[in-house]
């Protein structure tokens, strides 16, 4: 037998920066940074709710509550979290139980990319 080699898939995070500067331009810096900062963190919670659901094999609701992930993430511009999210929802639709799996797999490292990154981006704005 060869050599096994693990493999680490690494996402990378699509944003459109332009979707968080037009909230900032039209609301000024502390409204703007209140209301971000609230939408990521009810953001954050809907991918927990869907992470906790997920694990206990629960998927009454999952795909209402998949595509308010993607809705949510799409409105702070997270082009990446949204588009994986809508992919989950449609593996979940078509009861696609491997292809599922893997979307999850994914939604799961893009979610956590994309909430790391999206803590710095107020700052770069400003």
């Amino acid at each position: 037998m060869g050599e096994i080699t693990a493999l680490r898939p690494r996402e990378v995070v699509r944003q459109d920066v332009e979707a968080i500067a037009v909230i900032y331009r039209n609301l000024g810096a502390p409204v703007a940074e209140q209301m971000v900062t609230r939408a990521l963190g009810e953001l954050a919670l809907t991918m927990a709710g869907i992470a906790e659901k997920v694990r206990g094999q629960d998927l009454r609701d999952l795909a209402r509550q998949l595509a308010r992930l993607a809705r949510l993430a799409g409105d702070l511009g997270l082009s990446s979290l949204a588009k994986v999210a809508e992919d989950a929802k449609t593996c979940l639709e078509r009861a696609d139980g491997t292809a599922f799996s893997a979307v999850w797999a994914r939604l799961l490292r893009v979610a956590e990319r994309s909430l790391v990154s999206e803590q710095g981006l107020a700052d770069r704005l400003n």
